[in-house]
């Protein structure tokens, strides 16, 4: 206690000192745990921006079996399918079978979409499709879509589909019926109605006598 009182400026410095050296530590610790959480956050949301596809603006050109034919912006994450309803849509003629409606856009793309007659003439001379219109299905289109029908093979629900009742992913089960003619099917089924035939089904826009013919023993109403 004597030693204290003796000494009782230098003991108040000292404490004022470690004091203060004890805050400084402390702000300067807590400051950069701050940095290196945010050095972290924005490395995460770099790496996030890094993983979305670039999206870029193109001008692709849709003629023949549309509403209204011509040239229209989009992006690149946009589909054949989605140029097709920004041109209008189908008309009561077109036949989007060898189509791959769910291809990505790319600029100065053209897409055509033929009628019913055209598709005919094009199997009847075996042409697949002018290299000319940018959206047919390619060999690689083909492959994709085999591969896929041997992994999902086993998945074929048991017996028929019932085009009247069946989702999108049921639907999908069946030979040449993709994404985008599953969704025309339910659209088609919630405009007009159940079918009352299975031959109905040629009514749906996109699907004509060849991709009947591959179904009509698999479906049912």
């Amino acid at each position: 206690m004597k030693f204290i009182k003796n000494h009782k400026g230098k003991v108040f410095i000292f404490v004022f000192v470690f004091f203060t050296l004890y805050m400084v530590y402390d702000t300067y610790s807590y400051e950069s745990k701050n940095i290196v959480k945010t050095e972290k956050s924005e490395k995460e949301i770099v790496t996030k921006k890094e993983e979305t596809p670039k999206e870029t603006e193109v001008l692709v050109d849709v003629k023949g079996e549309v509403i209204t034919p011509g040239v229209y912006e989009l992006t690149s994450q946009n589909t054949v399918m989605d140029a097709i309803n920004k041109a209008g849509g189908l008309t009561k003629t077109s036949d989007t079978s060898n189509l791959n409606l769910s291809k990505k856009l790319e600029d100065e793309m053209v897409i055509i979409v033929y009628s019913k007659s055209e598709i005919q003439n094009m199997e009847e001379d075996k042409i697949v499709c002018p290299p000319c219109n940018n959206a047919c299905v390619t060999e690689e289109d083909e492959k994709a879509k085999l591969e896929k029908s041997e992994t999902e093979e086993n998945k074929t629900p048991v017996g028929k589909i019932n085009i009247n009742e069946a989702d999108e992913i049921d639907l999908q089960t069946l030979d040449g019926i993709g994404e985008a003619k599953a969704k025309a099917i339910i659209e088609y089924r919630e405009k007009n109605g159940d079918f009352k035939s299975i031959e109905d089904i040629k009514n749906v826009s996109g699907i004509g006598d060849t991709i009947y013919e591959n179904i009509k023993d698999n479906i049912t109403v």
